[in-house]
């Protein structure tokens, strides 16, 4: 199902051709994942998520010559390029503020960039010699990512509390126990403090 739904996305994906390339992305692709795996006897649950980024590369106008909606598609490119290189130069910077929401990719993406995540980047790089100044800025945006510390990643668990939890009978004067419907009343079951146990921490979001 997961390869089904990679395939119907890249058809849905804009592509198109430039003087640079035959066949040039014009737009990002990200496929997520949501998991959940769990532990019935243990009464745990654990969740996560995995995104599959496809970045659209950079251009230089001067080479690719394009117009028109192409024009728009390198500038919105270059522009989510350019506020994916802030994000990692601020989370480099240990800054308070990480702008996620100066565009959809980031903000898309800032839980892989948070405490809860893990992020490896790939990066590609062209061969010719025409192609030597993109080159040298991949290679210069891949150091800077190499410099984020995100510290050691934690686990999304909690623990799962049985909706048909029993009624603990209620204590009476004198030794015996009585059940609290035997009361007169019906009381709801008390769930220990503690039963319910989360670890999820703030998110974040080319």
């Amino acid at each position: 199902a997961g390869a089904d739904l990679i395939v119907r996305a890249n058809k849905a994906r804009s592509v198109a051709a430039t003087k640079m390339n035959i066949q040039s992305s014009r737009s990002h692709s990200v496929f997520t994942m949501y998991l959940t795996g769990t532990n019935k006897k243990q009464g745990l649950e654990a969740t996560g998520q995995l995104h599959l980024c496809d970045l659209a590369g950079s251009e230089r106008l001067s080479r690719s010559q394009v117009t028109g909606e192409r024009l728009k598609e390198t500038q919105a490119i270059n522009k989510s390029l350019s506020c994916l290189s802030d994000v990692f130069f601020n989370i480099a910077q240990k800054s308070p503020h990480i702008p996620y929401r100066n565009s959809k990719l980031t903000y898309l993406l800032q839980n892989c960039f948070g405490k809860d995540g893990k992020t490896m980047m790939f990066v590609n790089l062209s061969p010719t010699i025409q192609s030597q100044n993109e080159t040298i800025c991949s290679l210069r945006f891949a150091a800077k990512v190499n410099q984020c510390q995100l510290g050691k990643p934690t686990k999304q668990v909690k623990r799962v509390v049985p909706s048909s939890a029993p009624v603990s009978p209620a204590k009476v004067r004198g030794g015996g126990s009585m059940s609290a419907r035997q009361h007169g009343r019906t009381r709801r079951p008390t769930i220990p403090r503690g039963s319910m146990i989360t670890s999820h921490k703030r998110g974040m979001s080319k």
